[in-house]
């Protein structure tokens, strides 16, 4: 009986370790695409991303939320063309992964400064795949405000 509880035991923080460590690299793949937005360095940005990746921005009009959208393609372009005198320093405040196998979900509460001045915030909401043993993100939506932050 003993054997099996320990045997039960190990299992069980085999499993909670690997799951943990798969919410680790997930964690790691979204601060390396900030820091590829920080440093303006278009290859870190574009290989966060599976080459499907679709990306949306939910921000608030008059007549309530307006949908936008950009590819991948323009977001890394935008990025890679920023004036050097610009900072880009998108700051996560708290990351939250779920892990499911292959797929993952991460809920990440932000703060966006350029040149050291506050911006905007909202949060982040990315869906990932695990696809040739790496984490690739497949979508982004956020939200985006000035206050209420």
């Amino acid at each position: 009986m003993i054997k099996v509880i320990l045997f039960s035991a190990l299992f069980f923080l085999f499993a909670v370790s690997a799951s943990a460590q798969e919410e680790q690299k997930v964690q790691n793949l979204i601060a390396s695409l900030f820091e590829g937005m920080k440093t303006k360095d278009p290859g870190l940005i574009q290989d966060a991303f599976h080459p499907e990746a679709i990306m949306h921005t939910v921000a608030t009009g008059e007549e309530g939320s307006i949908l936008g959208g950009n590819s991948v393609a323009d977001f890394v372009n935008r990025i890679a063309t920023t004036p050097d005198t610009t900072i880009l320093d998108e700051r996560i405040l708290d990351f939250q992964i779920k892990v499911d196998g292959d797929m993952a979900s991460a809920w990440t509460p932000y703060e966006f400064y350029v040149n050291d001045g506050f911006s905007h915030c909202g949060v982040n909401s990315f869906q990932l795949i695990k696809t040739g043993g790496q984490w690739k993100i497949t979508y982004i939506i956020d939200t985006r405000r000035k206050t209420g932050c």
